[in-house]
């Protein structure tokens, strides 16, 4: 589910943030400050405003509903509850990536005959690759350990994170502690990976 929210995070969130950092428009603004109200509210509380949303009485989920799709209690409505909490990370990152590079280099190709598309695509996307994957390392991380959103929106199927507190309220300490120890690893190794990421972009 994590690697879903964060394959989706990628395909929506790399383009928004590209307009964002070179693309003036009306509610810009309002855009750039709703990427971060995922970080700013109680993860619980976002949980619950994805469960009015997705309601099957609301007008989405009951849209949803007629295609015989439910995000309530099912492994899509972990996903988008992932996608909700880490999106921002993928944003932000993509849009650092982005501002570094030089728009001269993007005009150059565009005098050359080159469209818009393969601007971006042959000049922008490759000079801010690292940025980007660096987005997804956190957003993956970040998906990965939610519990407050996923709790409330989808308690099942059971995600780490869930698994791990209803280990530990049900059979005390010592049996949450090989979840724990996954998670340890886990966090341990994404945190080497980013940092590795990082000491190379220093470097060039």
């Amino acid at each position: 589910c994590a690697a879903a929210a964060t394959l989706l995070t990628l395909v929506t969130g790399v383009p928004l943030a590209y307009v964002l950092t070179r693309r003036e428009f009306t509610g810009r603004q309002l855009v750039d400050s709703l990427i971060d109200l995922p970080i700013l509210i109680p993860h619980n509380a976002a949980g619950i405003a994805l469960l009015f949303f997705f309601s099957p009485r609301s007008p989405a989920g009951g849209a949803l509903s007629s295609m015989g799709l439910s995000l309530i209690d099912t492994v899509l409505g972990v996903m988008a509850a992932m996608v909700f909490v880490s999106a921002p990370f993928m944003v932000r990152n993509a849009e650092e990536a982005f501002k570094s590079v030089d728009p001269g280099m993007e005009r150059v190709a565009r005098s050359l005959g080159a469209g818009p598309l393969q601007v971006f695509r042959y000049v922008t996307l490759p000079l801010s690759a690292r940025g980007i994957l660096t987005g997804c390392i956190l957003t993956w991380a970040r998906a990965v350990s939610e519990f407050g959103a996923v709790v409330v929106l989808a308690y099942y199927p059971k995600t780490a994170p869930v698994l791990l507190f209803d280990v530990l309220i049900g059979e005390g300490l010592q049996k949450a502690l090989p979840v724990t120890g996954i998670l340890l690893i886990l966090g341990a190794i994404v945190f080497t990976v980013f940092r590795v990421l990082q000491g190379g972009s220093r470097v060039e």
